[in-house]
């Protein structure tokens, strides 16, 4: 999969915007046609979405679009509108059950086979922000193979519960725990929630360390002042990965000579912390072979 430490939207309507964003070196752009598009511009949305598709140079950047919801009786004509041009993915907004992401999967299979692209080849990433979609989670997790990440979407969560979101979203602590538990559970990147100041850089490097600390892969960004901060906090210092290697190799070594558990200045390591240290290497893009 590739990198999303940073997942930047854009609103769909906004060519200068989806243009500058693939200037600015961002994991991934979402090109959004939900709420960042008034009901009245949703065509031009997307005929904008699909010429950026076509036209322009993402670079390595991940290529995705947020359709409106299922159920929303927009999305139909979002996939219709889009699929031609082929995005690496779709953002599926709140999603409450498999059956939302059951039914986007059968519609991008048709489309796949009218536009000749390889069946299966888009994939799907669902944002979850409603207290039924927290409920379901491992369903939700496991609906689809094209299914890669999981959204943690806690604005919209805290207005479904009736809770009020404070800078310690301590409000939505279990919902953020269970999202990405669940994602780690079922090999899916766990997306962490937006930061919607983005002019407070000290509030929001503190919320991305913790998402990082959590054990999200990145973490939703709305302006690309905040890219920079946000993809350093969910990269792996060099100090952390010098030590993850450091156990790696101790751990293979002590393979080779048949042994199991084994200590580290004083601490010992067994196979989570292992595994951990893999992790590590993993999304620091290292080989830890």
């Amino acid at each position: 999969m590739p990198p999303r430490r940073a997942m930047l939207y854009m609103p769909g309507s906004d060519w200068h915007k989806i243009e500058k964003a693939t200037t600015q070196g961002v994991d991934s752009v979402c090109m959004d046609l939900e709420d960042g598009v008034a009901l009245n511009r949703k065509e031009e949305a997307r005929a904008t979405v699909a010429k950026a598709l076509q036209e322009l140079d993402f670079g390595s950047t991940e290529r995705l679009v947020r359709i409106n919801s299922v159920g929303s009786g927009l999305e139909a004509k979002d996939l219709e509108a889009l699929i031609a041009a082929k995005p690496d993915g779709v953002v599926i907004p709140k999603v409450g059950t498999a059956k939302d992401i059951g039914w986007v999967s059968a519609k991008l299979g048709k489309l796949e086979d009218k536009h000749g692209h390889k069946h299966g080849s888009i994939y799907i990433l669902a944002i979850v922000e409603s207290a039924i979609g927290i409920v379901n989670l491992k369903e939700i997790a496991q609906a689809d193979e094209r299914v890669k990440a999981l959204i943690f979407g806690a604005l919209d969560l805290a207005g479904d519960i009736g809770a009020k979101l404070t800078s310690e979203a301590s409000e939505v602590l279990y919902a953020r725990s269970a999202l990405v538990t669940h994602a780690a559970a079922f090999g899916l990147d766990a997306i962490d929630m937006v930061a919607v100041d983005f002019k407070d850089m000290a509030a929001l490097e503190k919320e991305a360390n913790q998402g990082a600390q959590m054990g999200y892969a990145g973490k939703q960004i709305i302006h690309p002042a905040q890219i920079e901060l946000v993809q350093t906090a969910f990269t792996p210092s060099e100090e952390d990965v010098a030590a993850a290697r450091r156990i790696v190799e101790a751990h293979a070594k002590r393979q080779e000579e048949g042994a199991g558990t084994f200590a580290i200045d004083g601490k010992m390591v067994d196979m989570p912390v292992v595994r951990s240290a893999e992790k590590v290497l993993q999304r620091a893009g290292v080989n830890n072979s």
